[in-house]
């Protein structure tokens, strides 16, 4: 925050030691905004012969429909080469596609460049994803996001709050739990650390830095307000609303296909060629993440005209599906409910600079530096995994 400085304050890549890199699909067929398209692309590879089906595959260096890999960690779908045995289709799952974006995902590791099973391995309904975003001038967003689903965002790195699947093992460097009990005569528990994390992350000289706090009074109002944030963002619970009169409602009919995006701060309304939605906060129609209008990237998402015809990309739904018009008026919603709590955020930030954790008494007490082996990701040798053509692995 302005005017606030953070001296010697530990790292996330720290607190949060083992990462991985986001998956990359390769080719944006896998993705979309409605899990109906990806079941129609699917239908239309299987129904296609030979070139064809390579053509709309689309084939990259590290897969083309004669690669052979094993089955996703906890998957459906098949395992043997798409050239010859395509396999019954994976269920669509629901992904974090991009800032406050949650799109569909073939979970099938045949169509992804880069998959990352230990992420898939380990993803399940006690799990919560992290990921830290590039610092921008002027961005209002958070520069730390988390989510329940698996996030695809890029650039940054994914960092799970639990090691193991069933919410076993935390990802925090070891002794911190311990050290922050001591400290602050309460027992936090590794989402309280998120918590905390999401509230009070800020830019520093050598990466995303987390000023951590002694004083318990200080370290309650910040995880309280972490959870909320969590809350809004994971958007996995109750439906967030705003206070009546200020809740946004469809006011003119969303066209078939609305194909431009137009917000009139004065009237605080977003036109959507001839749809209008109001009333839409300034604040959420100014939510950045990265530099990028939250808002503007989502709609781009769902209306860009830049598919091949005849390409899998093209099968996408005929009009504007009525469950998108829900989906903005929630995303509306939780942008606005987000940038009200900036003045708490910046709140906290004064007082967990006057009353700090650094670093350096981390260090003293020996939760820092954390072993390399934190950085890496923990054995899972309780599942099994089918491999190539159908055999099965061990991991």
């Amino acid at each position: 925050m302005p005017g606030v400085t953070h001296v010697d304050a530990p790292l996330f890549a720290d607190l949060l030691p083992w990462s991985v890199a986001p998956l990359r699909t390769g080719r944006r067929w896998p993705l979309a905004p409605d899990a109906g398209s990806l079941r129609a692309r699917w239908d239309a590879l299987v129904k296609a012969d030979g070139p064809d089906r390579e053509r709309l595959f689309e084939p990259s260096r590290s897969r083309t429909v004669h690669s052979a890999v094993a089955q996703l960690p906890g998957r459906g779908g098949g395992t043997g080469r798409l050239a010859r045995d395509p396999g019954p289709p994976a269920e669509p799952v629901r992904v974090l596609a991009a800032p406050f974006d949650e799109q569909w995902l073939l979970p099938d590791h045949r169509l992804l460049d880069v998959a990352r099973p230990e992420l898939w391995r380990v993803a399940d309904e006690h799990q919560l994803f992290a990921l830290d975003q590039p610092a921008v001038p002027d961005a209002n967003g958070p520069l730390l996001l988390a989510s329940s689903l698996l996030p695809l965002l890029r650039p940054g790195r994914v960092r799970p709050l639990f090691r193991r699947p069933g919410g076993q093992e935390p990802n925090l460097a070891p002794g911190l739990l311990d050290h922050l009990g001591e400290r602050l005569g309460v027992s936090p528990d590794p989402v309280d650390v998120l918590a905390w994390c999401v509230a009070a992350a800020r830019p520093g000289p050598g990466g995303l830095a987390v000023p951590l706090t002694g004083d318990a009074e200080v370290w309650a109002r910040g995880v309280e307000l972490g959870r909320r944030m969590l809350w809004l963002m994971r958007r996995d619970g109750e439906r967030p609303k705003l206070p009546g009169g200020r809740r946004p409602y469809v006011r003119a009919p969303l066209p078939p296909w609305p194909l431009t995006l137009h917000y009139d701060r004065e009237e605080e309304s977003l036109h959507l060629d001839g749809g209008l939605v109001s009333p839409v906060p300034p604040g959420a129609w100014e939510f950045t993440v990265g530099g990028v209008r939250v808002l503007e990237q989502w709609f781009s998402a769902r209306t860009a005209q830049d598919a091949q015809p005849g390409s899998l990309v093209a099968l996408r739904p005929g009009t504007w599906p009525q469950s998108w018009t829900s989906e903005l008026l929630e995303l509306i919603t939780v942008l606005a409910l987000l940038t009200e709590l900036g003045v708490e955020r910046a709140e906290l930030a004064e007082a967990a600079v006057n009353t700090p954790l650094t670093a350096t008494a981390l260090r003293a007490a020996g939760v820092l530096p954390v072993p390399e082996a934190t950085r890496r990701p923990a054995s899972v040798l309780d599942l099994q995994e089918e491999g190539p053509e159908g055999q099965f692995t061990l991991i």
